[in-house]
């Protein structure tokens, strides 16, 4: 199952960008042998997309065909990593070929695209920055293909 990670706004060269780079390369090793994998940015332009509207748009064209989307949203559901994991696990089981996470700009996601994903997850009741999402994102789904290949990664 190829994962997606599809977010308004470019991250530009420093730590951010290292830590995402990080955990994505060990996602795509460890993930290889569950079937999960790789795992690919897809980033749109603020500058272009400046209002949710715009932004939907320009997320629906990176999406890949027949996706299963999972938005970011402050209403969405919190899962533990474990919870998060046995998700990703059973998407890929019941033959999900790709997998989009959605991360939309300062303004949130537009309704009709938060309307459209299979599932809303979210961080938390507190607000991130979405350059600060997309890190937890990344390790969130490195630490999820260590849980399920049983990695002493993971702690409980």
């Amino acid at each position: 199952m190829r994962v997606h990670i599809c977010a308004v706004g470019r991250i530009r060269k420093g730590p951010e960008r290292a830590l995402i780079d990080d955990y994505l390369t060990r996602f795509d090793r460890t993930g290889r042998a569950l079937s999960l994998g790789p795992c690919i940015e897809h980033e749109v332009d603020e500058r272009k997309a400046t209002e949710p509207a715009s932004q939907a748009r320009a997320l629906e064209r990176v999406l890949a065909g027949g996706a299963l989307i999972v938005a970011l949203d402050e209403r969405g559901e919190m899962r533990s990593s474990r919870e998060f994991a046995q998700d990703i696990a059973g998407w890929r089981d019941s033959g999900v070929s790709d997998l989009a996470f959605v991360i939309g700009g300062a303004d949130g996601l537009d309704p009709d695209l938060r309307n459209a994903a299979g599932k809303l997850l979210a961080f938390g009741p507190m607000v991130w920055p979405h350059m600060l999402a997309r890190v937890m994102l990344s390790e969130q789904i490195y630490r999820a293909a260590t849980i399920l290949a049983g990695s002493p990664y993971h702690r409980d």
